[in-house]
């Protein structure tokens, strides 16, 4: 099995942000990972579950079920890989990139916040975004209803990149009534995902994205958030 293949196998069933499988894979490498794993390596018992799904898993397959969507498979071999991700504590296994994959070496700023901010928050955040894409840094957000979205409208207004790290595959619009606003930045900036298409956004999901928004940004905004926020 070639490093590609096996580091896409790994990247379907480890679920994303997993402390030790990240660190093992980071330091040791994707394919002398899986063939450890399959081998009982790191024990039968304890991961007869990732061992009988990995058995069952075609890289190959995974790869065409990437790019079926559209979407690049990303990793830490590749150019455009955003190289200060690798000093998270848990880098990513790799990433799944709907858009422009040169975007993400832009400098950037992050900008995030509540989902239900005042008109003065949502002013803000799109007056921000919009100056500092004036400045050809690109902006990071979530997604999300809210400063998230206030952030990506008013870097796309100012004719910028803007980039949106979500909490699911990136086939599934999440939330729905961002759909038009996702297309939009896919057509200059992109959204990137640490899971598989036909995931779902769970609520441990989000703080699991929320670290590669810090990590890939030079500095985070928080717009306006609740004093125990997820933002912060």
């Amino acid at each position: 099995m070639k490093e590609l293949a096996a580091r896409a196998s790994l990247f379907s069933q480890i679920e994303a942000g997993h402390s030790f499988w990240s660190k093992e894979i980071y330091e040791i490498g994707p394919l002398h990972v899986y063939e450890k794993v399959v081998n009982g390596g790191y024990g039968p018992n304890k991961h007869e579950k990732l061992i009988s799904a990995l058995q069952s898993t075609s890289g190959e397959k995974v790869l065409e079920t990437i790019s079926a969507q559209g979407a690049h498979f990303l990793t830490p071999q590749d150019l455009e890989w955003p190289v200060q991700l690798n000093d998270l504590n848990y880098p990513p296994i790799a990433l799944v990139v709907k858009g422009n994959t040169e975007v993400l070496k832009i400098p950037s700023l992050a900008i995030v916040g509540t989902r239900n901010p005042t008109n003065y928050g949502a002013r803000i955040a799109g007056d921000f975004a919009a100056g500092f894409v004036d400045r050809e840094w690109a902006i990071v957000s979530g997604g999300a209803y809210g400063i998230d979205s206030y952030a990506h409208k008013g870097a796309l207004i100012a004719e910028g990149i803007t980039i949106a790290i979500i909490a699911c595959g990136v086939d599934i619009n999440y939330p729905a009534g961002n759909a038009r606003l996702f297309s939009e930045i896919c057509e200059s900036g992109a959204i990137v995902s640490e899971f598989m298409p036909g995931q779902k956004a769970l609520p441990n999901r989000f703080l699991t994205r929320n670290r590669l928004i810090a990590g890939l940004s030079k500095a985070t905004l928080v717009v306006e958030a609740a004093f125990r926020s997820g933002s912060l």
